[in-house]
């Protein structure tokens, strides 16, 4: 599946709010999330951009992917 081109911040944070992030802090221009799970805390940040980098956005997913234990493309259509 292709990354969205037109994606800003707070809907990233709506679409990882399905998987149970939730925003703990907003400093300046960037969003930290965080999600508590059976290994701990995890935290995200993101900046708060209209719209996010395609490279940012890919770089975000990838992380959370590798932290939900899943491929990027089924992160994609979970969100998206």
């Amino acid at each position: 599946m292709r990354l969205p081109r037109d994606i800003n911040a707070q809907q990233l944070v709506t679409a990882l709010g399905k998987l149970g992030y939730q925003v703990t802090r907003i400093t300046g221009s960037h969003i930290r999330l965080t999600k508590i799970g059976t290994g701990g805390e995890y935290h995200i940040t993101i900046p708060n951009h209209n719209p996010l980098r395609v490279g940012t956005l890919n770089a975000i997913l990838k992380e959370i992917a590798v932290q939900e234990n899943m491929s990027k493309n089924k992160l994609l259509t979970k969100l998206f």
